[in-house]
């Protein structure tokens, strides 16, 4: 499975983007997709999954409520809609998937997509 992300970009506090997480070599229809950020001088933090099978969602805490995770089948991509950014959201933001594991632990997902830089300013 390759993964490609995209959407970031520099947006006011109080803005929102949408990220995309688009698979190619196999469908996404029997994985979990999630979305995770590393901040400079952080670890990397989930944000946010989908389970394909049944559409089950997980947020963490910080980004209940604003960032809302969702599919599209036609185009075997996975969004991440973040609206209200604060600057503590900026981040370089990688999606993941993986066939069997659908938890918040990064290094349970076999594959990975490249970053997109997501920056808020105040």
């Amino acid at each position: 499975v390759q993964l490609q992300a995209c959407g970031g970009g520099l947006v006011q506090a109080g803005g929102s983007l949408r990220l995309s997480c688009a698979a190619s070599g196999r469908t996404f229809n029997r994985y979990t997709v999630a979305w995770f950020r590393r901040a400079p001088g952080e670890e990397r933090e989930f944000v946010a999954s989908i389970r394909w099978t049944d559409n089950r969602k997980y947020y963490a805490g910080s980004v209940q409520g604003r960032f809302t995770i969702s599919n599209e089948n036609a185009r075997n991509t996975t969004y991440l809609q973040m609206n209200s950014l604060k600057p503590e959201d900026t981040a370089v933001y990688y999606c993941a998937a993986d066939r069997y594991y659908s938890g918040d632990r990064g290094n349970d997902y076999d594959y990975w997509g490249q970053g997109t830089q997501v920056t808020v300013s105040s």
